[in-house]
């Protein structure tokens, strides 16, 4: 649960720290406005993926699904400062598969976290395989860093790519170059 006290005069603080006067007219309410966005963009914390991915429908083939250009927003967890991108989600049902919402509600659940991108495509692929227990798993992630961009090394349109490989995926390369063909 968020603690919106917590956060507003954790906001006050920083406004202080930085030389700012929380009293001024433009920042009086933003103690406020950004607990309110916290709970929006950090709501992952409380969510159970395993709610999402619960209702599956049967199916007789066993070939792979594929949703591709699932756009996420996420927090760094090192600099807390917005990461965000694509995740590419597919998976070889074995008997079942889920509503094709749910992929991108999973990614959400992830991404509304403090966070890093190479954890975030682990949890995903995990996720999926627990609930869902197919064949195999592959996520690929796609995204720029704002801790790059605005700070620091300073490279804006610079993208990281991370993956997750289980089950079939991890062991059969042609599947891995299926998904990838199936990208572009």
């Amino acid at each position: 649960m968020i603690d919106q006290e917590k956060i507003k005069q954790a906001v006050r603080l920083l406004l202080e720290g930085i030389g700012e006067d929380p009293s001024r007219e433009g920042l009086v309410e933003t103690p406020e406005r950004i607990a309110r966005m916290y709970e929006e963009i950090y709501g992952g914390l409380t969510e159970d993926a395993g709610v999402h991915l619960a209702k599956t429908f049967i199916v007789e083939h066993s070939e792979m699904v594929l949703e591709k250009d699932i756009t996420f927003y996420s927090t760094c967890e090192h600099h807390l400062l917005p990461f965000y991108g694509k995740a590419h989600i597919a998976y070889i049902p074995d008997g079942r598969v889920v509503g094709l919402s749910k992929l991108a509600r999973t990614v959400e659940v992830y991404a509304r976290r403090p966070q890093i991108q190479e954890q975030l495509t682990g949890q995903i692929a995990d996720a999926l395989e627990k609930y869902l227990e197919p064949k195999g798993v592959m996520v690929m992630i796609e995204a720029e860093h704002m801790c790059m961009t605005m700070r620091g090394i300073k490279k804006p349109g610079s993208k990281t790519v991370t993956v997750a490989k289980r089950g079939v995926f991890a062991e059969e390369e042609a599947l891995q170059n299926t998904f990838f063909r199936m990208l572009s």
